[in-house]
């Protein structure tokens, strides 16, 4: 039989085992409690995390097309951004499609983010960078979205660009931005203004 003392012995460690383990507990509680106010962004490291994808130019064409074709666009005061300069301080583009080469899917689509609106002119053109057979035509649907901080994303602008011939560059869109980051009424322009086969006509 086990004898009284070594009963209060056990209860005591037991004791003691708990206290450690609750007083951890307690503490590791209260340091995330004083680290809170530390990790919390400030409020410009979240406007950079909302910042891109303000303005979005998007262009597909079909998926049975394997041809490269090649979105640029220009944003007020900036350099045109495209496949051999894919970003400045305004724009990027994030996807470079030359067609079915070195694709993990047959989708066809290339698209450029804004970090925010910059008020001002903007410049979308296509580009048919590839060769392809003369009779074959490429209908390139473009599409121009905004995103504002707390909004869904909406479209303001949508055309098909049809591209016949190799080195052909077409514009789809010249439109004007406002400081609020909203479409200027009458902006939109049939102007053409090729970045890489003409200067301005």
């Amino acid at each position: 039989m086990y004898g009284l003392d070594e009963f209060d012995e056990d209860d005591s460690t037991g004791t003691v085992f708990r206290d450690v383990i609750l007083l951890a507990l307690i503490g590791f509680v209260a340091i995330v409690i004083m680290l809170l106010p530390h990790i919390k962004p400030t409020q410009e490291d979240d406007e950079d995390h909302r910042a891109p994808g303000n303005l979005i130019v998007e262009m597909h064409w079909p998926t049975e097309m394997p041809y490269d074709v090649d979105l640029w666009v220009k944003a007020p005061d900036a350099h045109p951004v495209g496949f051999w300069n894919l970003g400045n301080e305004a724009l990027n583009l994030l996807r470079d499609d030359l067609g079915h080469v070195g694709d993990a899917t047959k989708e066809n689509y290339e698209i450029t983010y804004s970090r925010g609106i910059p008020e001002g002119e903007f410049i979308v053109n296509v580009h048919m960078y590839g060769p392809k057979p003369k009779t074959v035509v490429v209908p390139v649907n473009v599409v121009v979205s905004v995103k504002k901080p707390g909004q869904e994303t909406r479209q303001i602008l949508k055309t098909v660009v049809d591209l016949k011939r190799h080195n052909q560059e077409e514009k789809a869109f010249r439109f004007k931005m406002n400081n609020d980051g909203d479409l200027v009424d009458g902006s939109v322009s049939t102007l053409a203004w090729r970045f890489l086969t003409a200067q301005p006509k």
